[in-house]
């Protein structure tokens, strides 16, 4: 796989981090499962405007953005989810939808979800959807500074028929 700006940057950095390859997977339950990382650990990230600007907010696959919550928590009238056709075009050096949680690296603002900060490390999309990088949570707060808000909910798990 070609570079990218979150290894690149990572490396850059001096910073410690494991690349785990996986077979493709495309929702964060898959990519979990194939790559034996809980869901609680592993970081997906959802592209949304708040009033209007683009941001980054980055949760535990297990969650999904509550956007009453994070309207509420950042402070603006209006919270939307962005369709990826309008915003892969920021992430060229991604597949289409794998974005790392790097939004600093993008000219993006970031939030993440209280929920995430519970673990000592994270695992997230290499700009690929078959490879995750995991680092510790402290080097990865340190890196982005992302604004820490509760705007998860646990998703329900789904009962067997």
């Amino acid at each position: 796989m070609p570079s990218n700006k979150a290894k690149d940057y990572l490396n850059n950095q001096n910073v410690r981090y494991v690349s785990i390859a996986h077979s493709p997977a495309y929702t964060a339950q898959e990519i979990a499962a194939s790559a034996h990382v809980r869901g609680q650990e592993l970081a997906k990230t959802v592209i949304v405007k708040l009033d209007g600007k683009m941001a980054m907010c980055v949760l535990p696959a297990s969650h999904n953005v509550d956007f009453s919550l994070l309207k509420k928590a950042s402070g603006v009238r209006e919270a939307l989810l962005v369709p990826e056709e309008e915003y892969k075009a920021a992430f060229p050096d991604c597949e289409p939808g794998s974005q790392p949680p790097f939004g600093n690296l993008y000219g993006l603002d970031v939030f993440v979800s209280r929920a995430l900060t519970q673990d000592e490390e994270i695992a997230f999309n290499a700009c690929s959807f078959s490879e995750l990088i995991r680092l510790s949570l402290n080097d990865y707060m340190r890196l982005v500074n992302p604004v820490v808000l509760d705007f998860s909910v646990q998703r329900e798990r789904r009962k067997a028929a």
